[in-house]
């Protein structure tokens, strides 16, 4: 028999209103609306079906303080996470919102009502307190304590939903299952005693193990059930992490685990998460909930301290085992034994034995640059699916981008080192100059600062996708203002490679260069806001490479660019 949710009753308000689901879409179309936030989706998802229960909306102001001061709401039910529905007062005020309003909140994929919210309250919460109260530190460094400040809107809405719509998944459907159809599979199985284990990263061979230790600890079933809503910003995408979830199932014997997604949103909040991840499980129905070491832990703080200990999100959710009513089963890190060849908790290692660990930094950096990932770590199917998700630096894309003041030869180098990467080969390679995508992609734009970045934002935009395809792309823009290539530079980066070149030819030699006369026209006030002349050129400050070609030949600037690439391993046979 399925754990008891917590509360004591579990709150499924897709169960509840379908008898006026009909009247409640009608309803949904005439009302104001907003459109909800990729959190707040997850959030609402979990308030509908029955995740969050005892929950049933938003929390109001008297929940949310109560829940930030004492770890409960107002009627003494532990609850660890402050859920809100945070929105602008500018919107609120233009959308007429007070006490009493019924609003509608949308989807922000498909624009499709989800549910209906009757305000209760409207308040301004202390951002600063729940930095404290809740993640132990007003700290940035925190990706929960960034979020509040940076975006967070500045006025909560509390108040009780009705359910409208379910969130349409189009993405693993089979294995996403709420509370109510993971009890209902329980029940089907005969499961009785189950242990939740709970994931934002790959499973590998520890992974598998720890599992199966606690079944037979407990004498019970494992619920598999990882995170594919928002985790920490860096982490492996889901898609990704599913393939290996799939993979790894078939390797527990036959009947004794299962498989099923959640669409939360982590703060990464410790001990405090570790207590709402417990909650949740026993929400779903799972009587046993693995902790492991660090549960939940966000890193380091600005201090470069961890903002946790180790193991404090089992020692908070053990405070509260009598009251939780679901079994915490903690553990430490496993590490591997040669020797013996197996797994066991670092505490229980007798002094003397060798033992093997690869850390997550190193197994990035194995998959970075196509280093052997031992079997003993990781089956071959995860390494294969982790392969093709990270493939090494000589299988990458990566962006060249030039920059520089007009006639400064920045085309001439960008066409030599397209030749070149194309004698290289491995790899499709796009040449971007400045003018073909002025005249392509932004012939309606001036020449003003503002028109200046949205030109070298949509290149940057190209030139990421590009990158993430897998190619070279050339990039030769001026590119005047340090703002805009530093945006560039940060949205290249997250698919790939990127160097900056500044092409640092003197005025006067761009100027000799010129034949069309373009300066001669800007310095007899013919043009305005020309780059050069009556405009400013922001020098980069720290280029991957600076070149003059007064005083460097174009092919040696291409070969300083090419040895950038081999020395990072994009090109070239390792």
């Amino acid at each position: 028999m399925a754990n008891s949710p917590h509360g004591g009753i579990l709150k499924d308000l897709y169960v509840r209103d379908e008898p006026i689901q009909a009247s409640l879409q009608a309803e949904a179309e005439t009302l104001p609306y907003v459109t909800l936030t990729e959190r707040q989706l997850c959030d609402l998802e979990l308030i509908l079906n029955g995740g969050f229960s005892p929950l049933d909306g938003f929390l109001t102001l008297a929940e949310y303080t109560s829940v930030v001061e004492t770890l409960r709401l107002p009627d003494g039910t532990l609850w660890a996470i402050p859920i809100y529905l945070d929105i602008a007062r500018s919107e609120l005020d233009k959308l007429g919102v007070s006490t009493g309003s019924r609003l509608t909140l949308r989807d922000p994929r498909d624009d499709q009502p989800l549910a209906i919210i009757t305000v209760s309250d409207l308040y301004t919460p202390d951002f600063a307190n729940e930095a404290e109260k809740v993640y132990g530190a007003n700290d940035q460094a925190h990706p929960a304590v960034h979020y509040l400040f940076n975006n967070t809107r500045d006025t909560f809405v509390g108040g009780k939903l009705q359910a409208v719509n379910a969130p349409q998944h189009y993405d693993y459907v089979a294995i996403r299952r709420n509370p109510t159809e993971v009890r209902a599979l329980f029940k089907k199985l005969n499961w009785t005693r189950v242990v939740a284990f709970q994931t934002r990263n790959p499973m590998h061979r520890a992974h598998r193990e720890l599992t199966v230790r606690a079944a037979r600890m407990r004498h019970a079933n494992v619920l598999i059930q990882p995170v594919v809503g928002l985790t920490k910003p860096g982490d492996i995408d889901h898609f990704t992490r599913v393939r290996v979830y799939q993979a790894i199932m078939p390797k527990y014997p036959n009947g004794m685990a299962q498989l099923s997604l959640l669409p939360l949103a982590m703060r990464m909040g410790g001990p405090r998460e570790a207590l709402w991840h417990a909650i949740i499980r026993k929400n779903f129905g799972a009587t046993h909930f693995i902790i492991g070491r660090d549960h939940a832990g966000p890193g380091k703080n600005s201090q470069g301290q961890d903002f946790y200990g180790p193991y404090e999100a089992q020692d908070l959710v053990l405070k509260y085992k009598d009251e939780l009513d679901i079994e915490v089963v903690p553990f430490q890190m496993l590490t591997y034994l040669p020797d013996t060849d197996e797994y066991m908790p670092i505490n229980e290692v007798p002094k003397e034995t060798k033992t093997l660990n690869i850390s997550g930094t190193e197994l990035r950096r194995r998959l970075k640059t196509g280093a052997p990932i031992p079997e003993w770590f990781s089956y071959p199917e995860v390494v294969r699916i982790l392969r093709e998700a990270n493939p090494p630096r000589d299988k990458q894309g990566f962006t060249v981008f030039l920059t520089g003041l007009h006639a400064s030869g920045k085309e001439a180098i960008a066409r030599a080192l397209q030749v070149a990467l194309n004698q290289e080969g491995g790899r499709s390679v796009s040449l971007l100059l400045g003018e073909t995508i002025r005249h392509e992609l932004s012939s309606e734009l001036g020449y003003t600062k503002r028109e200046r970045n949205i030109n070298v934002a949509r290149i940057g935009f190209v030139a990421a996708e590009l990158t993430r395809a897998g190619a070279a792309c050339i990039a030769a823009p001026i590119a005047p203002y340090d703002e805009a290539r530093q945006l560039v530079s940060q949205q290249v980066g997250k698919t790939g490679g990127f160097y900056l070149v500044h092409v640092a030819t003197p005025l006067e030699a761009c100027i000799k260069n010129d034949r069309a006369g373009v300066y001669q026209r800007a310095i007899n006030g013919e043009i305005k806001g020309f780059t050069g002349i009556d405009d400013v050129y922001e020098v980069p400050e720290n280029p991957d490479l600076s070149a003059d070609i007064t005083k460097t030949s174009i092919s040696q600037i291409v070969h300083e660019i090419i040895l950038l690439l081999e020395r990072d391993g994009y090109i070239g046979d390792r």
